[in-house]
């Protein structure tokens, strides 16, 4: 390449983290390493693999105290070392499920076509366990159960292959949340992410009601020692299905 072209190159993806710095996610499959946190219950007991329902949309706040994640129990292993690409084109590798069917799965739960997310009063994207109709990346009608649709815009994401695009507008995979799981006393730990994440901007665009709805100053505060699971429907008050 020409010292001019390379030049340019350079430039134009130096503007694009630049506009979007969560666009650079690590490199070959490198987990980005947060707290290591333990999920619990609203009583503080862990929550164990073995527990979690089939089926059932658990929502926790990682790797910050107001990014809210899906935790899902797919009820059947997921593939292994999906290599996925960012909006901005890095490539990554998700690891796949953990716990004793490698079935449990966790995803940070902000659309990443125009962050639509689970809020207080109201939650238009939902993992649906059923089967459900959507418009494919060919726009062709398509039927498929076990995936996480977001009714705002019509992304459709599947868990089981690392939140891959299925359909609608979303430019890149929903960003991975990194599990360890304790195989002695089945203890699940978030520990961090792979893949595109857009929390900055998130913050910047939310701001205000995220100080509201969690009822601090310091909404980039990060998750500590424990994040609560609840399911969807204790987290959000309503649910916007298509």
């Amino acid at each position: 390449m020409k010292r001019r072209g390379f030049v340019k190159l350079c430039a134009t993806a130096a503007a694009a983290v630049g506009a979007n710095p969560d666009l650079l996610a690590q490199p070959g499959g490198q987990i980005k390493k947060y707290e290591r946190v333990l999920l619990v219950d609203a009583e503080g007991t862990p929550v164990k693999a073995d527990r979690l329902q089939v089926g059932e949309s658990y929502v926790f706040n990682y790797p910050y105290a107001t990014t809210p994640c899906f935790l899902l129990n797919l009820g059947k292993p997921t593939a292994r070392d999906t290599s996925l690409t960012t909006e901005a084109g890095t490539r990554y590798v998700w690891e796949g499920g953990c716990g004793p069917q490698r079935s449990i799965v966790a995803f940070c739960a902000i659309c990443a076509h125009k962050m639509s997310h689970p809020a207080k009063s109201v939650s238009f994207i939902n993992y649906r366990h059923e089967t459900v109709s959507f418009r494919n990346a060919r726009e062709q009608t398509a039927q498929r159960s076990r995936v996480i649709y977001c009714c705002s815009e019509k992304s459709v994401y599947d868990p089981a292959d690392g939140a891959r695009v299925l359909g609608g507008p979303a430019p890149q995979p929903l960003a991975a949340i990194a599990l360890e799981h304790d195989e002695i006393n089945g203890d699940i730990y978030a520990v961090g992410t792979s893949g595109g994440e857009m929390y900055q901007k998130f913050f910047d665009t939310f701001e205000f009601r995220l100080a509201l709805e969690f009822e601090t100053s310091d909404i980039r505060k990060p998750a500590s020692n424990v994040a609560e699971v609840v399911s969807i429907a204790e987290y959000s008050r309503t649910r916007m299905m298509c």
